[in-house]
């Protein structure tokens, strides 16, 4: 089983008769990323909250938003300080009468906008509050898992046809190699016919060389290789838990066996394959950049 970085998770409660709602988004990042918006009176468990995050969504660029929604149509409780606006009123109209500005209309909005005329209450944190809020924030990392592990079967599927396109390449190879072999073989023959050597040159001691030579440009080794990476990647992809990173690692000896049989094959049919089945791991990292 794989998982996507990318979630979804929201869900909402109401706690003192006031709507709270929690949504957390998850995208792709190489290392763990959590930033919050919470709402003041939950803002000192944001290190908890932090932590329950980290534990439970592991990796990821994490956005926590924790916000309180209206009911009744009123969010918070707001007061005015009547004394402290009449002032400042009182104030900015002696200022505009100073300089002989008779334009005042805007002054009760200037009003408004002053400090400390308009400030919310702010609650205190109650226990029972707290507990209800968390098995909600518990329940929203809950439907993030749940939306990565949908997504990721979705992954797997694609992952698991690329694999098997670059297993069916590498069976493909066997007849061109077969000829490929002979080639080289006719080839060092010719060679050697043309230096009129065949005469002197032991014949024995030629076809040990031939076999040496021959061994060299083998990719027997390669393609046993590459079919054994191709394998643990889709068992990996099978374990009970997402390892993206390490199916990362195994992609990476895949492309490097890929590589060595290209470089070991001066053969235009097998270079086709081989230009196919890098395409594949291409696209197979691309994929890997979302899992988990």
């Amino acid at each position: 089983m794989i998982k996507s970085m990318t979630g979804f998770g929201k869900t909402s409660t109401v706690i003192s008769g006031k709507m709270i709602v929690i949504e957390i988004r998850a995208l792709n990042s190489k290392q763990l990323d959590i930033s919050t918006r919470i709402i003041s009176t939950y803002r000192e468990k944001e290190l908890e909250i932090r932590n329950w995050v980290a534990q439970t969504l592991e990796r990821g660029k994490i956005e926590v938003s924790i916000y309180q929604d209206k009911i009744n149509g009123a969010d918070q409780a707001i007061e005015i300080n009547f004394d402290l606006a009449k002032e400042y009123y009182q104030q900015l109209k002696n200022l505009s009468q100073y300089l002989n500005n008779e334009v005042q209309s805007d002054l009760f909005l200037q009003v408004l906008r002053m400090p400390d005329v308009i400030t919310t209450q702010k609650e205190d944190l109650d226990e029972e509050c707290w507990l209800l809020l968390k098995d909600k924030i518990m329940e929203t990392c809950d439907l993030v898992n749940q939306f990565r592990v949908e997504e990721g079967s979705v992954l797997q599927k694609d992952l698991t046809q690329r694999v098997h396109l670059i297993i069916e390449f590498l069976d493909s190879i066997d007849p061109f190699e077969n000829e490929r072999m002979l080639e080289i073989r006719n080839k060092l023959n010719e060679s050697l016919q043309a230096a009129e050597l065949s005469r002197i040159v032991d014949s024995n001691r030629f076809e040990q060389e031939m076999i040496y030579y021959l061994e060299k440009w083998d990719i027997t080794e390669e393609k046993v290789r590459l079919e054994k990476h191709c394998n643990y990647f889709l068992d990996t992809m099978n374990a009970t838990e997402s390892q993206g990173k390490k199916l990362g690692f195994i992609t990476q000896e895949m492309g490097r066996e890929i590589n060595t049989i290209g470089a070991k094959c001066n053969h235009f049919e097998i270079q086709q394959l081989v230009v196919q089945m890098k395409e594949e791991v291409e696209k197979i990292k691309e994929q890997l950049a979302n899992i988990l």
